[in-house]
């Protein structure tokens, strides 16, 4: 027996007077290539007068294009949907031979449909730090992929228990600060430092 998930996303926008609603994308479909099966779909907008057209981006993600023809005081749109929550093994997929070991190079054609992708942005340096003390040894690229995935998620676990332990620390400050007139809860505001 599998798990089904409903889901309903919805925005509103109200004004405070009657307005002109330009063009709206809306991106709030699965892309087609999503693996959790979809059980159902539907989006509804407000006003109930407007166009609606589907496109897909460069990528095949589904865009909603809405045009709505008459001033109104309110845009709303809502998303319901039916997921089908099946297990996925996210490493099952099939890696090119000329890939199969990381750190690799790609050919100079696959270079040049990618290009997009392999621009990366200057690394802030915290990520710097990051990236540099990963473990770049030559192994089969699934099982880099996992040791990431792994890393990351003890690191993002390891963040949010110093987070809260910082937060938790802070609001005990802050309560003695008012009753003592302790201004050490106000230094440590001031002086946080990046976890």
């Amino acid at each position: 027996m599998t798990l089904h998930v409903a889901l309903t996303h919805r925005t509103t926008y109200t004004y405070d007077r009657v307005i002109s609603v330009g063009p709206q994308i809306i991106r709030l479909r699965p892309a087609p290539h999503c693996r959790t099966p979809i059980l159902s779909y539907s989006l509804g907008v407000r006003p109930e007068t407007h166009f609606l057209n589907w496109q897909q981006d460069p990528f095949g993600n589904f865009m909603a294009r809405i045009i709505v023809p008459e001033k109104t005081r309110e845009l709303s749109v809502t998303v319901d949907l039916v997921a089908d929550m099946a297990v996925i093994n996210p490493f099952d997929f099939f890696v090119e031979e000329a890939v199969q070991e990381c750190p690799f190079e790609y050919s100079r054609e696959t270079r040049g449909e990618l290009a997009p992708y392999l621009e990366p942005l200057p690394a802030g340096p915290h990520l710097k730090k990051y990236i540099d003390g990963l473990d770049l040894h030559r192994r089969p690229t699934n099982d880099f992929l996992c040791d990431l995935n792994r890393r990351l998620q003890q690191d993002i676990s390891s963040t949010r228990q110093h987070i809260q332990a910082s937060q938790k620390r802070l609001s005990e400050l802050l309560k003695s600060r008012y009753k003592t007139g302790n201004t050490e809860a106000w230094r440590l505001l001031l002086n946080q430092k990046d976890p």
